[in-house]
């Protein structure tokens, strides 16, 4: 049997998670976590997560600390594509289950996000360099027109990134994508969503963007007549030929030769007296229209999850020390309780008292009768501490005396590690559903992190 699961329902469980996650006022939440100051092995080499029960265990066990996700700490994100001149482009096509190695869109120096309707080409039919930086206003053409440049190519506004987009969701790699579900006239939205929603609302269904040449056919005297035949009306386009064949086949101008409400169309080559006729396709996109959902325009099936954690986020996140994991965790408990913890951000480190810390040190093994743990922080008497496969999950007991391997003692004062003086979120509750290992990162007090989580589904 042959079965494939479409991009839609990718992009259904997505969306899914991602209203999940963005409705702060229902009754989940979610969280990234950090942990895991140990090193991975002598040589601190980075270790593959395996999807296992046991995997899930030990990424717990090291956790240290977790931040909820704001209400904006989430987006539908695409690949990153810099416009860049020299460059050739893709035409959008229906066919597309990935985006090309020649990408149909770009981001460009202005934070827009530009989608190619028709890859230029010359008159031999072969594919151009795009020389002219897509932008509308250069063009003289409304946001929601499409327009041709200089190059032979014919591009679509799509969405502009604003400032708060780009500063949570632009990395390296990723641009925000999103729906705008208001009008243009809702009161509250900002300039670069009312400028979306008006791409939306003059969005077109059922157009035919171009023309893909299946074969180009021999011995054309002159250029076929180009007729659409299908449910819907208005497109136009053009034959060119070279040597006998036709080499490529255009759509008249920007936007009107485009037509409306093709569901279904195939293309009539006539006249040029061929001896053996050329076949082509039509390229014709959904009954939304491009620019009424770049989520969907853009194929994407990935939500990016962003938390930034700045300094110690009030004594629940560690400075002066490192991590090497990166968690996202749903439905954590405090740890004295069943309830859902409902913290910003929270420790969730064990934690025993000392009657002096002194001599001990972070990073080190600490040892007690029948216990073993890492040493994550140390605060006054406090000594927050992880256990893992490495050391084993031993008891420590009050009156004990631990030894760490730099040579440090102390007399444990009380062992119980409640939340009174210990981490306040239970590592062990909630849904873990992501774990990433990175290499070393060693955090300071005046340090934010960008954290980063990219799902694809």
């Amino acid at each position: 049997m042959a079965a494939i699961i479409t991009d839609t329902l990718r992009r259904q469980t997505a969306d899914t998670l991602l209203t999940e996650i963005l409705d702060t006022a229902g009754n989940n939440s979610y969280f990234i976590g950090v942990g895991k100051s140990d090193q991975y092995d002598s040589s601190d080499t980075i270790v593959t997560p395996v999807n296992s029960l046991r995997e899930q265990r030990i990424a717990r066990a090291n956790l240290q600390s977790v931040k909820q996700i704001t209400s904006g700490g989430a987006s539908f994100v695409v690949p990153r594509y810099n416009w860049a001149s020299g460059t050739v482009y893709s035409g959008w096509s229906d066919t597309y289950a990935d985006v090309p190695a020649n990408t149909y869109y770009v981001l460009t120096e202005d934070n827009e996000v530009y989608i190619c309707l028709q890859q230029g080409r010359n008159s031999l039919g072969i594919a151009v360099n795009s020389i002219v930086k897509p932008n509308y206003t250069s063009a003289g053409v409304s946001q929601t027109q499409a327009f041709g440049t200089a190059d032979g190519y014919r591009w679509k506004f799509l969405y502009a990134l604003s400032p708060t987009k780009a500063n949570n969701f632009l990395s390296s790699n990723y641009i925000s994508t999103q729906v705008i579900t208001d009008s243009s006239g809702t009161p509250g939205l900002n300039l670069f969503e009312i400028q979306q929603a008006l791409v939306k609302e003059a969005a077109v269904g059922g157009q035919i963007t171009g023309v893909s040449i299946t074969n180009g056919g021999v011995g054309y005297a002159t250029a076929p007549t180009v007729t659409f035949r299908g449910d819907g009306s208005g497109a136009q386009a053009t034959a060119t030929i070279n040597n006998g064949s036709v080499v490529k086949i255009e759509m008249n101008n920007e936007s009107a030769s485009l037509g409306s409400g093709y569901l279904y169309s195939s293309i009539e080559l006539t006249g040029g007296s061929p001896s053996v006729p050329a076949v082509a396709r039509p390229i014709i996109t959904t009954m939304s229209g491009i620019g009424y959902d770049p989520v969907i325009d853009l194929l994407s099936t990935s939500i990016m999850v962003v938390s930034k954690p700045a300094g110690d986020e009030s004594g629940t996140f560690l400075t002066g020390q490192d991590f090497r994991q990166i968690l996202l965790m749903k439905n954590l408990e405090w740890k004295d309780s069943d309830g859902l913890f409902d913290g910003t951000s929270g420790k969730a480190l064990k934690a025993l008292r000392v009657d002096n810390a002194g001599t001990l040190a972070i990073d080190n093994l600490m040892s007690g009768d029948s216990a073993s743990a890492y040493i994550d922080q140390i605060s006054g008497t406090t000594v927050f501490y992880h256990q893992n496969e490495t050391t084993g999950f031993g008891t420590f007991g009050s009156g004990e005396t631990i030894t760490d391997d730099g040579g440090g003692t102390a007399t444990i004062v009380n062992a119980q590690d409640s939340i009174g003086f210990g981490g306040q979120v239970d590592a062990q509750s909630g849904d873990l559903l992501y774990i990433e290992n990175r290499a070393r990162i060693l955090r300071d007090p005046a340090q934010t992190e960008d954290i980063k989580v990219i799902l694809t589904f």
